[in-house]
């Protein structure tokens, strides 16, 4: 069976942290806010969750690059966080750790819908064993 993306996201800016993403745009009128703005928004492309059929791939860096990736038959435990607005906003938090490690081999934070991410690795997750 061929891999196939089932999952992909980059964080959200807004719907993770709205108050700070108000007092950026309000700074951005003093040039502070734009900048951290900026900053941030690069950050968030430059950063990418995928899950396939197959694994779990974390992608960090613009010029640098980072990647960590879990395969689903070897996933131990799959962690979400959520606050109460991050609930409401549908982002949270998501950890994955594998039989192989002793600590989260894939943590990310401000992902849109983590619960779809998890139902999706669980079921693949199961699939294979």
């Amino acid at each position: 069976m061929d891999e196939e993306i089932l999952y992909e996201a980059n964080p959200s800016m807004f719907r993770n942290k709205p108050v700070m993403f108000i007092l950026c745009v309000l700074l951005s009128v003093v040039v502070v806010g734009l900048v951290i703005l900026i900053v941030w928004y690069v950050q968030t492309l430059a950063t990418e969750l995928q899950v396939t059929n197959k694994r779990t791939i974390l992608r960090k860096g613009l010029l640098s690059k980072y990647t960590s990736e879990v395969w689903h038959d070897n996933v131990r435990n799959v962690q979400i966080r959520q606050s109460f607005f991050q609930r409401i906003m549908n982002v949270g938090w998501i950890g994955i750790s594998s039989a192989g490690q002793s600590g989260l081999e894939i943590a990310i934070a401000g992902i849109p819908d983590p619960e779809e991410a998890k139902e999706i690795i669980d079921r693949h997750r199961i699939m294979e064993s």
